[in-house]
């Protein structure tokens, strides 16, 4: 899958927020100064290109909506930061937060009942 550039990520997030999106509902979700909308329209159509986005048309307008979900991008983002930073190590990656200075115990102990509870879920399901 192809990674997302910044002005890219910063049109899918507005096009994962709304759904179904017309070109001038994405200019209108950028605060001001907005970029020219020939700049967004370029950068929608590179979007189509490597597949993020798919269209319908109506007329000469599109109506454009996602072609992958967020969650699905994060987490194919994500596994390839695993995989370049942390050598493919899930665990190296969960302890590099788990170091964070700015965690406090709370938050701490909530990572803890995730990892607990998806580990009894697991159990769960091999059984």
């Amino acid at each position: 899958m192809n990674e997302l550039t910044k002005a890219e990520e910063q049109i899918m997030k507005y096009v994962w927020k709304l759904g179904k999106v017309f070109l001038k509902d994405i200019v209108q979700e950028f605060p001001e100064p907005k970029p020219a909308y020939t700049t967004i329209s370029t950068v929608v159509r590179v979007l189509v290109k490597k597949n993020f986005l798919k269209y319908e048309t109506y007329g000469k307008i599109r109506q454009y909506y996602p072609a992958i979900s967020k969650e699905s991008y994060f987490r194919n983002h994500m596994k390839g930061v695993i995989g370049n930073f942390f050598s493919g190590s899930a665990s190296n990656f969960a302890l590099f937060f788990a170091s964070d200075e700015n965690l406090d115990l709370t938050e701490l102990e909530n990572m803890k009942k995730m990892i607990e509870k998806k580990i009894e879920n697991l159990k769960d399901k091999n059984e």
